[in-house]
């Protein structure tokens, strides 16, 4: 006969202590989503202590890496402007766990669309999750969105990715169209990642400059001939 798993009721005092049970509990092979629930549950959000890693944007979300787990699990935190949100999406079949640090959320889960893709999708659930509130979701419970709707309050969240993933898929509400798109980190560890868009636009002025060099010496070449 089957012995049903045991759970330890793991507390976390402090962020750091957090991440230190958290790669304990992530040592083996399986997660125990109620362990890990419970040990989110039990950490109490102190803006000292995550601060660091808070890192706005006007325009958008962002996403900050805090711990990579040993490749096991990212932990990050999610900073949302007001009235900033995600799209509807998938977890690319990993867990993922998530607590409100600062303010409100409002998650909404919706129903996976129909095979052809075609169609409004349909809505689950909503809730809005408050200060130190938790959430667990996973592609066999459904999609969801997550949005700040506040027009003059910034929230803060932490959330917890097993395993890891570069890629998802978007999703347009009214049609259920799906769409693949890659995963950036706004910051790491604390410290801002370098622009992508600005990193290419050097490069491509880089040889662009390479080329008008080379246009310039051969152009020289032709009229000493």
């Amino acid at each position: 006969m089957e012995q049903p798993v045991q759970t330890q009721m793991w507390k976390a005092q402090t962020l750091e202590e957090l991440v230190q049970i958290l790669h304990h509990l992530f040592a083996g092979d399986k997660v125990n989503v109620a362990e890990v629930q419970a040990l989110m549950d039990s950490y109490d959000s102190n803006p000292l202590e995550w601060m660091q890693y808070a890192k706005f944007d006007q325009y958008r979300y962002t996403r900050n890496l805090v711990d990579q787990g040993n490749g096991k699990f990212n932990l990050m935190i999610l900073c949302w402007g007001e009235g900033h949100g995600s799209s509807i999406h998938d977890h690319t079949d990993s867990h993922c766990f998530m607590k409100v640090l600062q303010g409100n959320l409002k998650e909404t889960l919706f129903e996976w669309p129909n095979k052809k893709g075609i169609g409004e999708m349909m809505k689950k659930s909503e809730r809005v999750l408050r200060e130190n509130q938790c959430a667990y979701i996973n592609d066999s419970i459904g999609l969801h969105r997550v949005e700040n709707t506040s027009h003059t309050e910034c929230a803060v969240s932490l959330h917890l990715y097993s395993p890891p993933f570069e890629t998802c898929s978007t999703f347009d509400q009214r049609t259920g169209h799906k769409q693949k798109v890659r995963m950036t980190f706004y910051s790491q560890f604390g410290e801002r990642t370098p622009c992508t868009l600005t990193s290419g636009l050097n490069k491509m002025g880089r040889k662009l400059n390479q080329y008008l060099f080379w246009f310039r010496f051969s152009y020289s070449q032709c009229l000493l001939v």
